[in-house]
C-alpha cells in the first residue's frame, strides 16, 4: 500500500465514522489508531512495542519527532496534548484534530488552564491521555527536563501515570538524530527526508503505571524512568 492510498483510506474511514454516530473520544482515538497503523505500514516502518500499553490514565514520554504521535497512536488508542502549531501541518494537523488532540498554546496561561481542565475530564475516560512534558522535540541525545504543570490533573484525580519512551533505529547503524525533528528545520523538508529514509524501526517502551502525591515528584521520577527506558532500548540495539 502506498502512502497516498493509506492517507486516502484514513479520510474515507473518517467519513464512515461520522456516519456511525456521535464522535466520542473513544471512537476518535480508535480512528487515529487504525489510521496510524495504516500510515506506518505504507511507509515501511517496522514497529516494536515493549511493555504493556495502559488502557487509561496519563502517559508521559520523551519527544523526538511528529512521528511519535503516529507511533503511539499505532501502539494504542489514545489522545494527545500537543503544541498548537501542529494544527497547521498538512494532514497531521487534521488527523490530530479529528483524533481528539488537545492543542496547547505555548506561553499562554489561559491555554494551559483550559487544557488542564479538559485533561481532568478526559482522565476519567478509557483512552489514555499522552503528554510530552519536555515541551518540545529533541535530537535524542538527552531527555530534556519535564515541565510539571500538566501533571497536576493526574495527581488531583489520583489516576496512574505511565512513563514511556520512543526510539528510532535506522538500518545500517545510522544515527537516530537523522530522523529527529528539532531546532529550526522546516516541517515539509524534514518529512520529505524521512519518507526517503531507508527502512527503520520505531520502538516504544512502557514502564509501570504509578500514582504520585504531587506534580514535582511525578515529573522528576517519570523523567528518570524515561531515561532508563531509553538506555535499555539503546542496550538492546547494540546486542
Amino acid at each position: 500500500m502506498t502512502l497516498a492510498l493509506a492517507l486516502t483510506l484514513t479520510i474515507l474511514r473518517y467519513g464512515w465514522m461520522r456516519l456511525g454516530g456521535p464522535l466520542t473520544l473513544e471512537r476518535r482515538a480508535q480512528w487515529l489508531h487504525e489510521a496510524s497503523c495504516s500510515v506506518l505500514a505504507s511507509m515501511g516502518v517496522r514497529t516494536r512495542v515493549r511493555g504493556t500499553p495502559p488502557a487509561g490514565g496519563l502517559v508521559v514520554s520523551n519527544h523526538l519527532s511528529y512521528l511519535d504521535i503516529v507511533l503511539y497512536s499505532a501502539a494504542m488508542p489514545c489522545c494527545f496534548v500537543a503544541k498548537s502549531e501542529i494544527e497547521r501541518w498538512p494532514y497531521f494537523g487534521w488527523a490530530a484534530r479529528v483524533g481528539g488532540t488537545l492543542f496547547l498554546k505555548r506561553g499562554s496561561l489561559a491555554s494551559a488552564e483550559r487544557v488542564a481542565a479538559e485533561m481532568s475530564r478526559r482522565l476519567s475516560l478509557p483512552p489514555p491521555v499522552l503528554l510530552f512534558p519536555e515541551g518540545t522535540s529533541s535530537d535524542g541525545n538527552a531527555v530534556l527536563r519535564f515541565h510539571n504543570g500538566l501533571f497536576e490533573p493526574a495527581v488531583r484525580a489520583a489516576v496512574p501515570v505511565t512513563p514511556a519512551a520512543v526510539r528510532y533505529c535506522l538500518a545500517g547503524g545510522g544515527a537516530e538524530r537523522d530522523l529527529c525533528w528539532y531546532g529550526d528545520e522546516g516541517f515539509l523538508p524534514h518529512l520529505w527526508k524521512t519518507l526517503g529514509a531507508r527502512r527503520f524501526t520505531a520502538e516504544v517502551r512502557f514502564s509501570t503505571p504509578r500514582l504520585y502525591a504531587n506534580r514535582r515528584a511525578a515529573a522528576l521520577e517519570t523523567h528518570a524512568e524515561v531515561e532508563a527506558l531509553r538506555a535499555a532500548g539503546a542496550g538492546d540495539a547494540r546486542r
